[in-house]
This record gives structure tokens, sequence and C-alpha cells, in this order.
């Protein structure tokens, strides 16, 4: 039975891999008793702000078998987005790396889709569903739990390896497998580099992130105005924030990817500050085609650089 269930492992990682995959790991599925109360905490704190969601479905964010019916493994994947092109105009309103190309959710949705297709070629017929930012699933806490690196300081995955720029997603199912073991080592030492450079100081404390705070959420989640305490203190970042991954130290390892969809987009990078100071709905549609930019909307962004534009008066 083990052989089967080492071989089965080594298939999926296998096919992982020749999908684009950087990382495949396997964990049990279970009830996640570490995550518990750390998540009973931060939302009692309201660190969660105007993102409702994270308070639904709390039973089912901690455990993947009230997800998907006879789950048994949880199958995490990390696909790498790392790119070392930015844009053009060092005074332009910023972006975030991982929306330099398309949406990663209908990427990685696909390529989840022709993992579960090929496990049930060369497997067997095998249940599951496939997660990506899409229902509540802790994925970095199955990440780790499947041995693809630790949680760090600035609360993402870390992997000594490769660092941190990559997407983060699941194939849970209905069978047995041979089960990673995590590393229990955390690797941020004495380091506090991404606390200290953290713009609007949503690093609260080591591993504690509030989230209400944080310029991702501010430019992209909260869909009332950013509050004015924040003027001045963005960093100019209008969709998203790669400060906390930039100064990491574990970032040196990172490598480019080669994933097709991931690859900048010229007329993004092209844009100058007066560009997106000057964008109109139509360039938005045409610059932000498949792009997960489109999240915010073109309210949300003009909404944003407007944000960015005052700060400086």
């Amino acid at each position: 039975m083990q052989q089967h269930l080492t071989a089965y492992s080594k298939l999926i990682k296998k096919e992982a891999k020749n999908l684009g995959f950087m990382f495949c790991g396997i964990a049990k599925a279970d009830f996640l008793e570490e995550e518990a109360p750390r998540l009973e905490a931060w939302l009692k704190k309201g660190m969660q702000g105007e993102m409702q969601y994270m308070e639904n479905h709390f039973d089912k964010r901690l455990d993947p078998r009230l997800l998907v019916d006879g789950a048994k493994s949880v199958i995490s994947l990390g696909l790498n987005y790392y790119t070392n092109q930015s844009q053009f105009d060092p005074a332009a309103p910023k972006i975030s790396k991982y929306a330099y190309g398309d949406d990663y959710h209908q990427v990685i949705k696909a390529k989840l889709k022709q993992l579960l297709e090929i496990i049930n070629e060369k497997i067997g017929e095998v249940h599951g569903r496939a997660f990506v930012d899409s229902a509540p699933v802790l994925d970095k806490a199955w990440a780790k739990k499947a041995a693809l690196g630790w949680i760090g300081k600035n609360t993402n995955l870390i992997n000594t390896k490769k660092g941190s720029f990559f997407f983060l997603a699941e194939l849970i199912v209905d069978i047995e497998l041979e089960y990673d073991v995590p590393a229990t080592a955390d690797h941020c030492g004495t380091c506090t580099r991404c606390i200290d450079a953290c713009p609007t100081e949503a690093i609260v404390a080591p591993y504690v992130v509030d989230g209400s705070r944080c310029i991702s959420y501010l430019t992209i989640e909260l869909k009332n105005e950013i509050p004015g305490e924040f003027k001045g203190k963005m960093d100019n970042w209008m969709f998203g924030c790669d400060v906390c991954q930039d100064v990491c130290p574990w970032n040196r390892f990172s490598v480019l990817n080669h994933e097709r969809s991931f690859q900048p987009k010229e007329d993004l990078l092209g844009m100058n500050k007066g560009d997106w100071e000057d964008i109109t709905e139509d360039i938005f549609q045409k610059v932000f085609k498949n792009s997960p930019v489109k999240r915010t909307k073109y309210s949300g962004l003009k909404r944003n650089i407007e944000f960015l534009g005052n700060s400086d008066l």
C-alpha cells in the first residue's frame, strides 16, 4: 500500500512540474489546529478591515473536509511569477509584479484542471476541487504543511531556495497519498527588514499583519475611500505592494518565471506618470484586458491614483 502512495505522490509531483509549477507538496487533509486560535484572534482585533468574507465559513477555512466530500489530501502548488522588469518611468504610480501579466486565477485554474485530469487518467477515479483564492482555504498554512517553506514575519510563505514571489493554489482530493514532512525551522532569524520597511506599518508584530493597514488591502480590497491617515505613506503604490518581499533577503534567490501568460505587458510598463493620471476607461479596458487589476475596477484605480496625487500636495 505504502509503495502505491509513494508512486502516486511522485507521479503527481512530476506532472505538476511538467505543467510549470515550481513547487508541489502534499499534506493530510485535517483540521488546522495551530491556525484556529490565530485566525480567531486576528478577526477579533478587526484586522480584516472590510474583508468580511474572512469572517465567513470559519469552520470550512480550518477544515478542508468540510469543503470537499471525502477529502483526504491537500496538494499544495506554487507557481513562480517573479520578473526583474519594472515600469519604465520611476515616477509612475506602481503596480505589484504579480499583476504585470494575465490574471493568475485563470492561468492556475487551467493548470489545476489539467493536473486533476492527468491524475484521473493515470491513477484512477479521483474526485477533487481546485482552489485559487476562490474559497475559504488558508493557502499559506497548507503550503507550510506540505513543506513548501515557512511563513515569514511578513506572513508570506518563503522558500529558502526560491524566495517568495510565487502564487499558491491547492487541489483537495479524496485519495490518500504520501505526505511531506514540513520543516519546523523558521529562517527569518533576527531579521526585521520587512517590518522596518513597511510604509504603512502594517506588520504590527513579527508574523502579524494588520490587513486593514496593508497597501494591498487599501488599493484593492477596500471599496470605500482610503483613510486620510495614509496620505504620503503609500510609497506611490496604486495596485498592490511588493515592499516586504523586495526587502526580504531570501528573495535574492528568486528566479525569472517562464510562464508566457505572466510576461509583463509592454503598454503597461510603458505608461508614464501623466498617462496614469489621465487614464480613461477605454485605456483601462485595453491595458488591463485579462488582468488581475480589473478587480479594482476603473473607478478604484482612479481613486488610488488621485489619492497618491493628493498625497503630494
